[in-house]
């Protein structure tokens, strides 16, 4: 988990773009930089929450006035709950009552349906790399596919993974991108030279 305050800017995206133009000018394995504001809507965590909230200040209400009619007690019940869903849909609120094992789960997943469809599916040789941040959950995670692993010591990953977070966390988005894409392009020439023109998965940002 990473703290994530500021987007990427068009000029920030147009720099993402040449460094990863330039990295694979060196070498043939696939790059995909994938930055999303969320991984997901969490739509239904308002309304429960609402109404969880509203049953229970009802229910309060009830036993302090207990002269209240069942009517009185709907139409209160019912106003809470409108005002606390409004309330409660507020993204940044939104995001706060959803549990953070939660949050995790869903960046992760939407990290590997990214892999799977912007590296695995472009890649047939098992060299491609993800980049992956979700701004919402503030989460960063960086896979690769197998071959590469195999390939490359794993110091080097994690000395490549700790920059890229350490960058997410100070706030320099496309700068932790454009080093690691680089310190990619160098490790993995040796091991992906470039054969010739190719086709790349692009970069999502």
């Amino acid at each position: 988990m990473v703290t994530i305050n500021t987007a990427l800017t068009p000029a920030e995206r147009e720099r993402i773009h040449a460094a990863v133009a330039a990295t694979e000018q060196r070498t043939g394995a696939h790059f995909a930089l994938v930055t999303v504001p969320a991984s997901d809507r969490y739509a239904l965590f308002p309304i429960a929450w609402a109404a969880v909230l509203a049953l229970s200040v009802t229910g309060v209400v009830a036993l302090l006035k207990p002269q209240l009619s069942i009517g009185e007690g709907f139409a209160i019940n019912g106003a809470l709950f409108i005002a606390l869903a409004l309330v409660l849909d507020w993204w940044p609120l939104r995001l706060r009552i959803v549990p953070a094992s939660i949050r995790r789960s869903h960046a992760r997943e939407l990290a590997h349906r990214e892999f799977a469809t912007r590296v695995v599916a472009w890649s047939p040789h098992r060299n491609g790399v993800l980049f992956f941040v979700s701004l919402g959950e503030r989460y960063v995670e960086v896979l690769t596919d197998r071959e590469i692993h195999n390939r490359v010591a794993p110091d080097t990953w994690d000395r490549l993974i700790a920059d890229f977070v350490s960058a997410v966390q100070a706030n320099r988005l496309a700068e932790g991108f454009i080093a690691a894409i680089e310190t990619c392009g160098s490790t993995l020439e040796a091991h992906y030279p470039r054969s010739g023109p190719q086709d790349a998965p692009g970069v999502l940002v």
